[in-house]
């Protein structure tokens, strides 16, 4: 027993220890990142000193770009959607190719294309080494550019100025951005005056940031991003070094920490044997109005799933047709791709996140041993309140990003930024609701919390986790339209990445060992050592891991090295988590047919596969450095995004909404084979939209990008190559799969649960354990 202390005692130091160590590097490279950022200059001029654009200017376009969804559409620096072309990289084409042709007719009299192959290569030359001179004056904050580079701003300024006036033929309509919203939009973080030619600054001034040396390196502020030779832009030697250096680290640390795993036994994995299984009759367990009350959280949740999934089945048609769907017009025009996108990407956050907040709702009582009064007024408040978020949310990223909320466009429409749409009021909302929900779990456990002397226990780590819920979320406000977008993509992914990725991660893992403990089937001790095992290692990767975002948005050379090292060792604890599955997947057989949690623990087991391949083996491939530099924002990333999120995200948060579903549903209405249907539906189509479609269009994008410039992978002309084109469309039938076999029966299930709930058998302040 004393050594079980004592060995809890040292995990819980080394968890400390790692938390400390890599939030103060985490919070260090951040404010090194505000320091180091690529500059915004006060104002642009020629050679003779004439001003071209502002600051104002610039940082105006890119709150137009924000205001219209523009990166649920296409990207700038690599991030945002794959539809569209990547505005950086178009951009630096633009600015490359105006100035071949400046320098061919100043020298020569004719256009770049009209000289011979020897002229050709002089002018070649000259445009890398101009374009790789920083003429940046950081004491007047001033940018001068040459002849050429001017030329190209005047390219760019009419390249831009057509597109958002006449549209792109894809996902870009006519007029979308109106001159007459300036005036009004002024005082909202857009500069007065012609909207189009501020978006056209905005993307110059990142095409200029990836193709100009910081002072005193050899490599641009996006560490040579992206690729395209005739700028001069090839791989960094960094980002060739740290690939090998991850990948033999991984290998090593790998190999440590299953010595120490099996050595000293930090697993849930227990002597078990049939005998011991434990009997469930449900229709006699206790029940509380809380628990009972989650029902409509449920069904809220298969319901947006069905409509989230319905606008990811629209994206992928969007692909082959852009601008048509079968003929009917009107749906690409109410929904085109930038709204689809965001909706696609919300929904999916919200029916997640309520799934897994339901959940939280029905453990509480469970935790705590009792139902404290009022908790199911407070449930209905929250449920009512996350009605209102999902619905208002929607209703004003459609109206924002059409242009119709003019200055309130940034607070109640659509604020711009992938997987952060909500617009600020919603978020606010957001974390109030996930602030009562805290309030809920609390008033319901608190009376444990008290009794568990150990601070490191099991219900206090579920308290933690609770906590680090909504507290992780603020780090969303900590940005607005005029931050520069470098540091706004810093604290962006603190929100994706730690919060999403991290956070929910480490709260899945402890409400997975509480329900181990619940059913009696793992003691707690051994899952309060096995938590802080792999907390650790979670949240040891998981926090520097954050780096591999950060490699070519303008930030500093050293984020090459942290993000490859700790991305590669985020592999580590998902690799455990497969293990652990098989324990669970052991307690489904071996409960046979009279287990009545096999629909539940089928979909933890899916959980801890896509754990290891979604997120482990497809992240760990596109965050080398190596392969990152070459598929930054292309189809790999999508491939990613998909094993990853609903992979291991959706099907955990169906498999703690089944669990709780099923404690309060009679027995005798449970349809397990309807759900064993769901899952190998679900599970089969995300198999087959990854392996038929994300990953092969991947690779040929990969190489297209390498053979021709990473501006040439995002044209939409790669889509309509043959090949492509077809991988496309056939990916119809994995995501019908996903939808009829997998959705709809989970549809079916919970929706007809609802007329067959359980009544509440405890009162409030009553115990039951």
């Amino acid at each position: 027993m004393k050594n079980n202390k004592a060995q809890n005692s040292f995990l819980k130091g080394v968890l400390i220890s790692t938390l400390i160590i890599c939030f103060t590097v985490l919070i260090a490279g951040g404010f090194w990142i505000f320091k180091s950022q690529a500059p915004i200059p006060l104002k642009v001029v020629d050679s003779q000193g004439d001003v071209l654009t502002t600051k104002e200017q610039i940082t105006g376009g890119q709150a137009v770009f924000q205001k219209y969804g523009l990166m649920d559409y296409a990207t700038v620096l690599g991030y945002g959607s794959y539809l569209g072309p990547d505005y950086t990289a178009e951009s630096l084409k633009i600015m490359v190719d105006a100035m071949h042709d400046q320098h061919a007719q100043a020298e020569y009299g004719k256009p770049y294309a009209e000289l011979t192959q020897d002229q050709q290569t002089s002018i070649f030359d000259q445009v890398k080494q101009e374009m790789k001179q920083n003429r940046y004056a950081k004491q007047s904050h001033t940018l001068t550019l040459t002849d050429g580079q001017v030329e190209g701003l005047a390219e760019i300024r009419a390249y831009y100025g057509k597109i958002f006036t006449q549209g792109d033929g894809l996902g870009v309509p006519a007029n979308l951005i109106k001159d007459a919203d300036a005036s009004e939009d002024s005082a909202a973080y857009i500069a007065a005056g012609d909207m189009k030619q501020q978006i056209a600054d905005f993307f110059f001034w990142t095409s200029w940031v990836s193709g100009t040396e910081r002072p005193g390196d050899t490599i641009t502020y996006t560490n040579n991003w992206p690729y395209f030779e005739d700028a001069g832009n090839t791989m960094s030697y960094s980002a060739l070094l740290w690939s090998g250096v991850s990948v033999t680290l991984l290998l090593l640390v790998l190999g440590i920490v299953l010595f120490v795993y099996n050595r000293y036994k930090l697993h849930m994995h227990e002597a078990y044997t049939p005998d011991r299984f434990p009997i469930f009759n449900l229709d006699k367990q206790p029940v509380t109005r809380s628990q009972v009350k989650t029902g409509k959280f449920f069904l809220v949740v298969v319901l947006l799933f069905l409509i989230q999934a319905a606008f990811g089945g629209l994206l992928a048609h969007y692909y082959s047709e852009p601008n048509n769907f079968y003929g009917m017009n009107f749906i690409a025009n109410l929904f085109p791709f930038n709204i689809a996108k965001s909706y696609h990407l919300q929904l999916a956050i919200l029916w997640i996140a309520t799934a897994w907040l339901g959940m939280g709702i029905y453990v509480a009582p469970l935790v705590g041993g009792k139902e404290p009064k009022r908790q199911g007024l407070l449930v209905d408040i929250l449920f009512w309140a996350l009605v209102v978020l999902t619905a208002g949310s929607s209703i004003g990223e459609w109206l924002g990003a059409k242009g119709y909320l003019k200055k309130s466009w940034f607070w109640l429409g659509h604020q711009g930024w992938e997987y952060l749409e909500l617009g600020r009021f919603w978020q606010i909302l957001l974390v109030v609701g996930m602030s009562i929900w805290l309030y809920i779990v609390y008033r319901a456990i608190r009376t444990a919390l008290k009794k568990e002397t150990d601070k490191g226990g099991l219900t206090h780590l579920l308290f933690y986790s609770s906590i680090a819920v909504p507290f992780f979320y603020i780090f969303a406000f900590f940005f607005n339209p005029s931050s520069s977008f470098t540091y706004s993509d810093y604290w962006r992914w603190w929100i994706i990445h730690l919060w999403v990725e991290g956070i929910f991660e480490v709260f899945a893992v402890v409400v997975i060992g509480f329900l181990m403990v619940r059913m009696n089937l793992v003691t707690r001790q051994s899952t309060v050592r096995a938590l802080l095992f792999q907390f650790t290692l979670l949240m040891g990767g998981g926090i520097l891991g954050i780096g591999h975002h950060y490699y070519y948005n303008g930030s500093s050379e050293i984020w090459i090295a942290l993000g490859a090292v700790f991305s590669a060792f985020e592999v580590i604890p998902l690799t455990l988590l497969i293990m652990e599955a098989y324990d669970q997947y052991k307690v489904m057989k071996d409960g046979g047919t009279s287990f009545p949690y096999a629909s539940s623990f089928r979909f933890l087991v899916s959980t801890a596969v896509w754990n290891l391949l979604g997120a482990g083996v497809l992240g760990f491939l596109i965050n080398l450095p190596a392969v990152s530099y070459f598929e930054h924002g292309s189809t790999l990333t999508t491939a990613h995004a998909h094993g990853s999120m609903m992979g291991v995200y959706g099907m955990f948060a169906v498999a703690v909404l089944l669990y709780s579903l099923r404690n309060i549903v009679k027995s005798d209405q449970w349809n397990d084979q309807l759900l064993r249907l769901s899952c190998w539906g679900l599970n089969i189509g995300l198999t087959g939209m990854i392996v038929i479609t994300l990953l092969p269009v991947g690779f040929m994008q990969l190489k297209r990008a390498f053979d021709f410039g990473f501006w040439s992978a995002r044209d939409f002309s790669f889509y309509q190559d043959g090949t492509v084109n077809l991988l496309l469309w056939i990916r119809m039938i994995p995501d019908t799969i996903f939808i009829v076999l997998g959705i709809l029966p989970l549809v079916y299930v919970v929706a007809r649960s609802m007329f067959h709930l359980r009544k509440p058998n405890v009162n409030e302040e009553e115990n039951f354990q």
